[in-house]
């Protein structure tokens, strides 16, 4: 039988970062990828099942060809019947959706096509065990994914299955601006439609090292973590809230894109602030008991620093736009600005930068909305969150008008 991979999603990271692994590795005979862009498995299937993406190193951007992709849609029969049949003979699974909340919506979802393929292996010792990567940048992706499955199958997968958490610090996108396009000379997919993958040269990955029994990841480039909750955290409410908070006093300023930041070196300053003096103690406070590499003090910094290179790389072109939209979702309690701001205050750090980015954000959610009153806005935004957990993050955002 045939060694599979089987994708969910065929954006940033599943075409840019995944797929381009999966060819590297050599270990795998066939790629089958469910995307319901009829017009993308349109043009992969003329295209042969070959592909390009675009590399921003920091020196330039270069392109590679991804080939011997099967591209199906899962909203007609047969490519149901036929994803269902790749799930039970895959050894690697990696779903890559825009959000955990598109795990099971509509008539065939993907938990459903899952759980059909995944009950299929389970059935027939032919087929091998199975690890599923989830990649939607959620702390609990992978948990939520199983749980989603479970209402399909609720007797579960155990031992040929295993749902594991990632990890992912790689800045990626996927360019339809044609102007953007040529002026970025950015190969398209298919060279028959106005889309890109744009993705930077750093793709290390963190997974959870629990897998079947005797399995052996074709994906070996993986870095594998016994609890990799802590590294979640980190990258979401040190490398993300960094990101977001650049994007915001980038916006301030009348700046366009990430990259010219590097013009103003008082606001990369600001920048290392939020993520070496307000984020890490927070997380250091966090995790006072891993004993990993990475959450050694001078590593941490060092990789930090070169975070904030990363986020200001020319080739990759980021619209400060894009960095900052959805203001009301980054002002979430549990979100990346808060989240990290709630760390830093518990650590007894005043989280100055980080307050700027949330006063900025909730300028822009009160413009969006025509809200009127900051206060009653956060307040709306964190309905759920007791008065007395509130006010002190409340009063530090509003104070720092």
């Amino acid at each position: 039988m045939a060694n599979t991979f089987v994708g969910f999603g065929f954006g940033a990271i599943q075409g840019g970062l995944f797929l381009p692994e999966v060819q590297r590795s050599g270990n795998f005979d066939r790629i089958v990828v469910a995307e319901i862009n009829q017009q993308l498995v349109d043009d992969l299937d003329i295209a042969k099942g070959c592909y390009d993406y675009n590399i921003a190193e920091s020196n330039q951007v270069r392109s590679e060809t991804i080939t011997g992709v099967e591209l199906v849609n899962p909203l007609n029969n047969k490519g149901q019947k036929y994803l269902v049949d790749a799930i039970a003979e895959a050894s690697e699974i990696c779903t890559a959706l825009p959000s955990f909340a598109l795990y099971d919506e509509g008539n065939v979802s993907v938990a459903n096509l899952l759980a059909e393929g995944l009950s299929l292996k389970c059935k027939h010792e032919v087929y091998p065990s199975a690890v599923i990567y989830a990649a939607e940048n959620d702390a609990r992706a992978a948990d939520k994914l199983k749980e989603a499955c479970m209402k399909y199958h609720p007797e579960g997968f155990q031992p040929k299955v295993e749902f594991s958490e990632t990890v992912i610090g790689k800045m990626c996108t996927v360019v339809t601006d044609p102007m953007r396009i040529s002026e970025e000379n950015l190969k398209t997919l298919t060279g028959t439609q106005d889309r890109a993958l744009l993705v930077e040269s750093y793709n290390k990955i963190f997974v959870e090292e629990k897998k079947p029994a005797g399995f052996t990841r074709g994906l070996n480039f993986l870095l594998e973590k016994k609890d990799l909750n802590p590294f979640a955290i980190a990258k979401f409410l040190g490398q993300n809230a960094t990101h977001v908070t650049l994007g915001y006093l980038a916006a301030e300023a009348g700046i366009k894109n990430m990259h010219e930041i590097s013009q103003f070196p008082e606001l990369i300053k600001r920048g290392e602030d939020a993520y070496l003096l307000e984020c890490w103690p927070g997380l250091k406070k966090c995790f006072p008991e891993v004993e990993d590499e990475f959450f050694r003090e001078d590593i941490f910094k060092q990789n930090a620093r070169e975070a904030i290179v990363r986020m200001l790389n020319p080739y990759l072109s980021d619209p400060v736009e894009r960095v900052t939209r959805d203001p009301v979702r980054k002002l979430g309690w549990d979100d990346r600005i808060v989240g990290a701001m709630r760390l830093a205050v518990k650590a007894g750090v005043v989280p100055v930068q980080l307050a700027t980015a949330a006063r900025l954000a909730l300028q822009r959610a009160c413009q969006q909305n025509k809200w009127t009153n900051p206060a009653e806005s956060l307040n709306l935004i964190w309905h759920d969150i007791a008065e007395k957990d509130r006010l002190p993050m409340r009063d530090l955002i509003l104070q720092a008008y």
